[in-house]
């Protein structure tokens, strides 16, 4: 088998957390495998996920342009050490597995800031600063890696089943999964998520479920996103007339 890096990329703040038991049995079962696992556990870092003008190094008279500025940072190699340091665990990457509750239908703030901060024009998305190539979906600079969400959810299973409630997991992570994963090139798996997980009594039967899915994380089919520069769009990133004709919604992205 081939040895792989994988970056566990984590957010919940209690170290005795059902979470944080599956993060250390799917971290331990990765590096039983022979996989070699970076970690990025934002509660234990203390992370910081807020977007500021130090991040660019922008002075308080100077107006602060956000992408422009932090680009430059980037270019410059002038980004923080913190933000730097997760850049560099993100290169190495082959995989990362995104692991977190769902808090309010999204992320943690603590997660989504970690995404504020690191994913910046030029390292991944906007333009390559050395080509000029536009940086997204099938020419996005993560091209290459895979991504899988392991999520836990307070809402039932049927919640986020095809008729649930809340929506089918895809289209209830389609922020983070199309938006992000998909935009920067990743190969998009389909999200892991322990619904009722408040609720659970049988952890074995949880982890084994889990474990499963990390012994496929470079096998399995990834979610079929359709790419954005061969045709299938218009020039304003709306899917073209003749594709699904009348049909509407997140689900005409899917190329089934």
């Amino acid at each position: 088998m081939t040895r792989k890096t994988i970056l566990w990329l984590s957010a919940h703040p209690e170290p005795r957390s059902l979470n944080h038991s599956l993060r250390h049995g799917g971290i331990e079962h990765l590096q039983d495998d022979g996989h070699t696992v970076l970690e990025s556990d934002l509660y234990a870092m203390e992370w910081n996920p807020v977007v500021t003008r130090e991040d660019a190094g922008v002075p308080e008279d100077q107006r602060f342009r956000v992408s422009d500025d932090v680009r430059s940072a980037y270019i410059e190699e002038k980004l923080p050490e913190d933000v730097a340091g997760e850049q560099d665990k993100l290169r190495c990457a082959d995989a990362v597995v995104v692991q977190f509750p769902l808090w309010w239908y999204g992320m943690p703030a603590i997660l989504k800031g970690w995404f504020d901060r690191v994913f910046v024009s030029g390292f991944a998305f906007g333009k390559d600063p050395a080509s000029g190539k536009r940086l997204r979906y099938e020419q996005g600079p993560f091209v290459g890696k895979r991504a899988l969400a392991a999520v836990t959810v307070g809402d039932r299973p049927a919640s986020i089943g095809p008729r649930g409630k809340s929506g089918e997991l895809p289209e209830l992570l389609f922020g983070l999964l199309h938006g992000t994963f998909a935009y920067t090139g990743m190969s998009v798996l389909k999200p892991w998520a322990l619904a009722s997980a408040d609720f659970t009594a049988d952890y074995e039967k949880a982890r084994e479920d889990l474990l499963a899915r990390l012994d496929g994380l470079f096998e399995e089919e990834p979610l079929s996103y359709r790419p954005q520069f061969t045709g299938q769009y218009t020039d304003q990133w709306e899917l073209e007339s003749h594709i699904l004709p009348g049909e509407t919604g997140l689900s005409i992205h899917m190329d089934d």
